[in-house]
C-alpha cells in the first residue's frame, strides 16, 4: 500500500512538472531570487482594483493565477485603496489628467508616484486598458524587473491586433502545422472547452484584440443561424478578454444559402440579404468585430464574376454593417491567370486605380510582399500607393514558406524587415509601418493581422518555438518599434528561464534563424521555388502547372546564360510600381543589396558578386552555410541540456536534427538542379549531394499537412 501510495505521489510531481507547452509564455513559475521575491511580496501584498465588469474580473483572477503562482501567496483584494501596495483603477486620481489622454480606449500607465507609500498604480480609460496593464506587470515579475520606480506609458500602436485563424469547419486547418484547429464546431454552442480561455488568455496577453475565426477560402455555411450560435458562444467567452470575433464571407453566400440567383454587389435583393444576415449576426453578438473577404483570388467568387469592382464589392458589404459600426477587410491578394503580367505586379494594378473609392469602414489587407509569404521578400509595392485607404498588413505566422512545423525559424526579424523598410512615399523616413499605423496618411481606421499558426497540439503551435512567433506578432502590432531581440528576450524569460547565459544563448539562436533558414531554401532573392500544392520541400523543376504563375520555373527563370527574375525596365518593369527612391536600391544589378538580388535581376552564372565568388560560387556557398548554420543550432541546442526541462529539449532535439536534414535536402536537390544550367561543378570543399536530381525529383507527400 505504501509503494503504490510512493508511485502514485512521484507520478504527481512528475506530471506537475511536466514543461508540455501548454502554458505558453503565461507560465508564472516561483521566483527563486529571494530578495526578489521579498520586494514583489511587499508590493503585491494588498491590492485594491475597482470596478465589476467582466473584464475586470478576469484582470483580478489573473492577478489571482499569476502571483500565487510568482510568489506564492494569493493576493488580498479590497476598494480601500489608501493602504494598498498595488492599485488598479480605471482613471485615477493620483495621475495627472493629460497624462490619461495619452492612453486612448485600451492603453495603460503603470506609475509609483513619489509620495509617502509609493505604491504602484495602474490605470487607464478602459477596463481593456487595464486588463493589459495587469498582463504588462505580470511580464514584468515573469522577467524579474525592478518595480521600484516604474513610469511605463503604453498604448496600442495598431487599432486592429488579429489572428486569422485558416480553420476549416471540419477542424483541418489550411497551412496548419500544429494538429487540428481548436475550434471544435460540433460540440459547441453546449461545451466550452477550457482551451478556449486559455487561448483568449493568451493573446489578451498580448494586446491581440480581435480573431478571425474561419478559412479566407470561406465556406458560407458558418452566416447560417445553427453556426452563428456557435460564433455567439465563442465571442461571449472572449468578450471578457478584450477579443472581438471576425467571420470571412463567402462572396457567394446569398447564392448558396439565400436561395438567390445572383451576388451581384449591385443588385437590391442582394444588398437586402446582406443587410438582413449582419443584423441577424449583431442581434446575437452585439459586439461582432466585422468580415474578411477573400474575392476573386484563387478561384473564390467576387464581385468581378458580375464585371463589377473590388470597390463595388466591398462597398456593398460595407454599407450593409455600417449601422452597427462594423468593418470590412478586403485582401489585395489577387492575381490572374488570364493576365500575363508579372504576379507580382498585378495587385497594385487593380487595387491602385481604386484608391479613394472605398467607404470609410474598409480596410484593404495587404500581405507583407508581393508574391506570397516568402521567405524574404521586399516589401509590398501598395504600401505607400494607395494614400487615401488604410491598408492593413497581413503576416503569416504559420510556417506555409518557412520549414512549415519542423523548422525552428524566428519571425521577428522578417517582421521588423518589412515594418522598418522605407516607402519613400512622402518623402524619407515613410517607414511601411507608419502607413500600416495610419500615421502617414492620418488614417483611424488601420490595424495587422496575422495567419494564425495555432493548432490542437498540446503545445498550441507544433513546434515549441514556434510560439514565439505568435508572441511576437501580437507584441508588434501593439508596438512596431520593439526590437526582434527585445521580444526574443521577453519571450525566452517567461517561457523557459531568467538565467542570463540562457537567455542570451537562445536568443543568438532564435535571432540567426531566419537567415540560417533562407540560405539552405531561398538565398540571393529565389523565391516560391517551394514544391507543388503543399509547399512542402524544394522543387525549382516544377514546371507544368496550368497556370504559369504556380510554377517555380516562372520565379527563378534559370537557363544557360543564367538565372533570376528581371523586374526591371528591360523586364516586367515591376520596380516602377515603388516609389523611385525606393526603387533606386534594387534597380542597379551592381548596387543591389544581394538578399534581393535574383528577386530583380536576371544574371550570369559567372556575375561577380560582392564577395569574388562568381553567383553559382556564392549560391553553391550560401546552400552550405545555410546547413552548416543548423549544425551549429545543434551544437548549441545540445549544451543547454541541463538547464532546459527534458521534455522540451528532447523535442526540439529531434526536430533540428529533422531540419538539418531537410536543409541538407533543400541544398542537394536545388544545386543538382540548378547545375543543369550553369554546367559548373559543385566546389570540392562542399559536402557533395546524398543522391541524384532523379531521385529529388521523385519524392512524393500525399499527405504533408496542411494542404
Amino acid at each position: 500500500m505504501r509503494i503504490f501510495q510512493l508511485l502514485t505521489l512521484l507520478l504527481f510531481f512528475s506530471d506537475v512538472q511536466a514543461e508540455d507547452g501548454y502554458r505558453l509564455w503565461l507560465r508564472y513559475d516561483r521566483i527563486s531570487d529571494k530578495k526578489l521575491l521579498a520586494t514583489y511580496l511587499q508590493k503585491t501584498a494588498s491590492i485594491s482594483i475597482t470596478g465589476h465588469s467582466t473584464v475586470i474580473q478576469v484582470a483580478r483572477k489573473e492577478l489571482e493565477i499569476g502571483l500565487k503562482g510568482l510568489v506564492g501567496v494569493k493576493p488580498k483584494f479590497s476598494t480601500q485603496s489608501a493602504s494598498a501596495n498595488l492599485q488598479i483603477e480605471k482613471v485615477s486620481r493620483l495621475i495627472p489628467a493629460a497624462d490619461l489622454l495619452q492612453l486612448g480606449e485600451e492603453g495603460f500607465l503603470i506609475r509609483t508616484p513619489h509620495y509617502s507609500g509609493n505604491p504602484i498604480v495602474i490605470t487607464a480609460n478602459s477596463d481593456r486598458g487595464l486588463l493589459y496593464g495587469v498582463f504588462h506587470f505580470l511580464r514584468l515579475l515573469q522577467t524579474q524587473q525592478s518595480i521600484a520606480q516604474l513610469n511605463i506609458v503604453s498604448a496600442p500602436k495598431m487599432k486592429l491586433r488579429l489572428l486569422n485563424h485558416w480553420d476549416n469547419l471540419d477542424r483541418t486547418v489550411e497551412r496548419g502545422y500544429a494538429g487540428f484547429s481548436i475550434w471544435n464546431w460540433h460540440t459547441l454552442p453546449d461545451y466550452i472547452d477550457q482551451r478556449y480561455i486559455d487561448y483568449a488568455r493568451a493573446t489578451a496577453s498580448i494586446g491581440i484584440n480581435g480573431t478571425v475565426l474561419t478559412n479566407v477560402n470561406a465556406n458560407a455555411t458558418v452566416l447560417t443561424l445553427p453556426y452563428l450560435q456557435k460564433v455567439k458562444a465563442l465571442a461571449d467567452n472572449f468578450r471578457p478578454y478584450g477579443i472581438k470575433v471576425y467571420l470571412t464571407a463567402r462572396f457567394s453566400a446569398p447564392k448558396e444559402i439565400g436561395g438567390l440567383k445572383t451576388a451581384d454587389p449591385l443588385d437590391s435583393q442582394v444588398q437586402d440579404w446582406w443587410k438582413k444576415k449582419l443584423n441577424e449576426i449583431y442581434t446575437l453578438i452585439p459586439d461582432f468585430g466585422g468580415l474578411l473577404v477573400k474575392a476573386n483570388s484563387e478561384g473564390q467568387p467576387g464581385p468581378q464574376d458580375y464585371k463589377r469592382s473590388h470597390a463595388d464589392g466591398a462597398n456593398m458589404l460595407a454599407e450593409a454593417i455600417a449601422p452597427h459600426k462594423g468593418i470590412v477587410i478586403w485582401r489585395a491578394f489577387v492575381y490572374s491567370a488570364e493576365l500575363p503580367d508579372d504576379r507580382h505586379k498585378q495587385a497594385f494594378t487593380e487595387f491602385v486605380p481604386l484608391d479613394g473609392t472605398f467607404r470609410s469602414n474598409v480596410l484593404v489587407q495587404v500581405k507583407n510582399g508581393a508574391i506570397d509569404f516568402m521567405p524574404r521578400e521586399p516589401f509590398h509595392p501598395l504600401f505607400g500607393a494607395m494614400p487615401k485607404t488604410p491598408l492593413m498588413m497581413e503576416f503569416q505566422v504559420t510556417q506555409e514558406y518557412l520549414g512549415q512545423g519542423t523548422h525552428l525559424v524566428y519571425l521577428a526579424p522578417l517582421f521588423k524587415e518589412c515594418l522598418d523598410s522605407d516607402t519613400y512615399a512622402k518623402g524619407k523616413g515613410t517607414t511601411v509601418a507608419k502607413i500600416v499605423d495610419g500615421t502617414a496618411d492620418q488614417h483611424e481606421l488601420n490595424g495587422l493581422a496575422g495567419v494564425a499558426n495555432i493548432g490542437n497540439d498540446i503545445n498550441w503551435t507544433g513546434h515549441p518555438f514556434g510560439q514565439a512567433n505568435w508572441y511576437a506578432l501580437g507584441r508588434l502590432a501593439w508596438d512596431h518599434q520593439l526590437s526582434a531581440e527585445t521580444i526574443a528576450e521577453e519571450w525566452i524569460r517567461q517561457s523557459f528561464s531568467n538565467d542570463a547565459a540562457l537567455v542570451k544563448e537562445l536568443s543568438q539562436l532564435m535571432l540567426s534563424s531566419r537567415e540560417s533558414m533562407v540560405n539552405y531554401m531561398n538565398p540571393i532573392g529565389l523565391h516560391h521555388i517551394m514544391a507543388t500544392g503543399h509547399h512542402y520541400g524544394p522543387g525549382p523543376w516544377v514546371g507544368n502547372l496550368n497556370r504559369p504563375e504556380w510554377n517555380p520555373t516562372y520565379y527563378h527563370r534559370a537557363d544557360s546564360v543564367g538565372i533570376g527574375f528581371n523586374r526591371t525596365a528591360t523586364g516586367s518593369n515591376a520596380l516602377s510600381q515603388y516609389h523611385p527612391q525606393a526603387a533606386a536600391v534594387w534597380k542597379d544589378p551592381v548596387n543591389c543589396p544581394e538578399e534581393y538580388f535574383l528577386w530583380f535581376h536576371h544574371v550570369s552564372w559567372n556575375h561577380k558578386m560582392k564577395s569574388g565568388k562568381t553567383l553559382w560560387e556564392e549560391l553553391c556557398y550560401r546552400y552550405n552555410a545555410g546547413v552548416d548554420s543548423v549544425a551549429m543550432m545543434r551544437k548549441n541546442w545540445n549544451k543547454l541540456e541541463k538547464k532546459i526541462d527534458e521534455q522540451r529539449f528532447d523535442q526540439v532535439k529531434q526536430l533540428l536534427a529533422l531540419q538539418h536534414r531537410e536543409a541538407k535536402w533543400w541544398r542537394d536537390a536545388c544545386l543538382l538542379y540548378f547545375q543543369t544550367f550553369s554546367r559548373q561543378p559543385i566546389p570540392a570543399q562542399y559536402e557533395q549531394p546524398a543522391h541524384t536530381l532523379d531521385y529529388y525529383k521523385s519524392l512524393r507527400f500525399p499527405y504533408a499537412p496542411g494542404n
